[in-house]
């Protein structure tokens, strides 16, 4: 009896933990919401991670369409700047890095023809020691 009460009482609190970390990534999302502006359309998804700490590093895959114009968004926490992210091709090459740009919270592009792309997210450890949920976004343009 007493072996049920304990895995009922650390299932309970596992969900409740799952939860909370949602909660704070809807949060996060919809802050990040707000760089895809009325110009751009969102492509739907919303590319989440839970990062730790610092050197932990969260990796999406996406393809993006020749001759279209993209808006990247990316936020960890409720201020602009948390996360780090780059872009790079299938032989990680390196495309671009919002680092270089003092962590922007998002990018504007154009792509000349289709490209599949690996985008790596961050903690920045000088904006945020702890860990955070990071949240990707992309928007497209209407030709």
């Amino acid at each position: 009896m007493m072996k049920k009460l304990i895995f009922s009482l650390v299932f309970s609190l596992g969900i409740a933990a799952f939860n909370g970390l949602r909660s704070q990534c809807d949060t996060i999302a919809n802050l990040c919401a707000k760089h895809i502006i009325s110009s751009f359309i969102s492509d739907g998804q919303q590319y989440r991670s839970l990062l730790l700490n610092s050197e932990e590093y969260a990796e999406f895959h996406t393809t993006f369409f020749g001759e279209t114009t993209y808006r990247i968004a990316a936020c960890s926490g409720t201020s602009d700047g948390n996360l780090i992210f780059s872009i790079y091709d299938q032989e990680r090459h390196l495309l671009f890095s919002n680092r270089d740009q003092r962590n922007a919270p998002y990018w504007d592009f154009k792509v000349k023809a289709t490209l599949e792309t690996i985008i790596e997210a961050q903690l920045d450890v000088t904006r945020n020691a702890g860990s955070g949920c990071a949240v990707i976004l992309i928007g497209f343009k209407q030709r």
